[in-house]
Formats: C-alpha cells, sequence, structure tokens
C-alpha cells in the first residue's frame, strides 16, 4: 500500500507532488529547499538554506516514523559550484550530528537551475524503513 506522508513542521509541497511517499519499506521524500516552515522566507546565505533544507527533511522523516539512519541516498542540487564548500561544511555538521553510525548516505551534488529564484539548495532523500 503507497501512503502520502505530510507533516507541517516542513513547507508545504507544491499542489502536484507530496512531501513524501512511503510504499513498503521505501520512502521517497521530495526535494526540500531552505523555506522556514512558519514563515516561508528564505535565507539570502547558503549555510543558513543547508542547515534549514536538511531540517525540512529531517521533519519529513520524523513524521514518517524514520531518521537519517535510514536514508541511504541524498540528492544534493546547487544553483552554483562556488557554494558547494559551504553547503559541503554544514552538511557534514548536520550527518556528524544526526547519523551517530557513521554510515553515511550515498549522495550526488548537481549544479542545476531550481525552482524558485530564491532557492540556493534543494535536497532530496531516499530511505529504507524496517
Amino acid at each position: 500500500m503507497k501512503m502520502r506522508i505530510v507533516t507541517d513542521a516542513a513547507p508545504a509541497p507544491m499542489p502536484v507532488f507530496s512531501q513524501a511517499v512511503r510504499k513498503g519499506p521505501l520512502l521517497a521524500v521530495s526535494g526540500q529547499g531552505g523555506a522556514d516552515p512558519a514563515t516561508g522566507a528564505f535565507s539570502s546565505d547558503v549555510a543558513e538554506q543547508t542547515w534549514q533544507t536538511l531540517h525540512n527533511l529531517r521533519a519529513i522523516l520524523d513524521a514518517a516514523g524514520s531518521s537519517f539512519e535510514d536514508v541511504i541516498m541524498l540528492r544534493v542540487y546547487l544553483t552554483t559550484r562556488d557554494d558547494f564548500a559551504a553547503m559541503n561544511a554544514v552538511y557534514a555538521d548536520f550527518m556528524a550530528e544526526f547519523v551517530p553510525s557513521g554510515i553515511l548516505p550515498s549522495r550526488t551534488t548537481v549544479f542545476p537551475a531550481l525552482p524558485l529564484p530564491q532557492m540556493l539548495v534543494e535536497i532530496d532523500a531516499l530511505a529504507v524503513i524496517e
């Protein structure tokens, strides 16, 4: 059975997709940006957006009864290669805190244009929940 995962602790998705979908042990979390879920505002700093993006993902994982320990793949989308070092530093700190096993998810980073002009980073996740 396929289930839609929804939480107010992360920004609401556009009406054409879900925050996340679980089918069996697989959980696919839609790309999240750095919008504050309470205000919808974006910081203009990629490090702050990365921190918020990861916390938005974490809120959706929590709503699904999951955590970053269950994540097997993350895809990071950055608008410019110039932001890679700042994003990667925040990412490394976040993973050190929220993946205590030290078994980090696999990851891909690409540099496309993103859906909203204020978005500097977007990250999606694939998790397996046992």
